[in-house]
């Protein structure tokens, strides 16, 4: 396995702009993927998401939207260190591309960068496999939490 790349594709019934604003809005982002998100999902905005709770040793991750181009493309870099801008080589990039599908929407994520980050074999490895069940883990949690909205086209 190359761990280059992690690659999902969900249908998601309800239009692109929907679709867009949940993936790209912190309000919406916080419903179905991270506890926290506060950034302006505008390119070149810094912030930054939090997996559990701040105040008691939740993990708090950079965020720097690169891309934003509604309701086709949304794109973000992640995991960079504190205090470092975010670029090739010392973040993973995730990219949601939105097509109109049916009565819905088809989303195709990708997250690349993992072997630009220069770790070992083993981390690789692990890092890779933490995303992608990550990844199946939150993005099954999208659809329905759009279906919650009461939207569709």
């Amino acid at each position: 396995m190359e761990f280059g790349s992690i690659e999902r594709e969900i249908y998601v019934e309800a239009s692109p702009e929907i679709v867009f604003d949940v993936v790209s809005s912190p309000n919406h982002l916080r419903q179905w993927w991270p506890d926290d998100a506060r950034y302006d999902p505008t390119p070149g905005s810094v912030g930054e998401i939090v997996f559990g709770d701040r105040d008691a040793g939740g993990t708090v991750v950079p965020f720097t939207v690169v891309d934003a181009r509604p309701p086709k493309l949304f794109s973000f870099r992640w995991t960079h260190p504190v205090g470092e801008a975010a670029a090739a080589g010392n973040s993973l990039l995730v990219t949601f591309d939105l097509a109109p599908s049916g009565s819905g929407t088809l989303l195709r994520m990708t997250e690349t960068g993992f072997r630009e980050l220069g770790w070992e074999a083993a981390v690789l490895e692990q890092q890779y496999q933490e995303h992608g069940t990550g990844w199946d883990f939150f993005l099954a949690r999208l659809a329905p939490y759009v279906a919650t909205l009461g939207v569709r086209r």
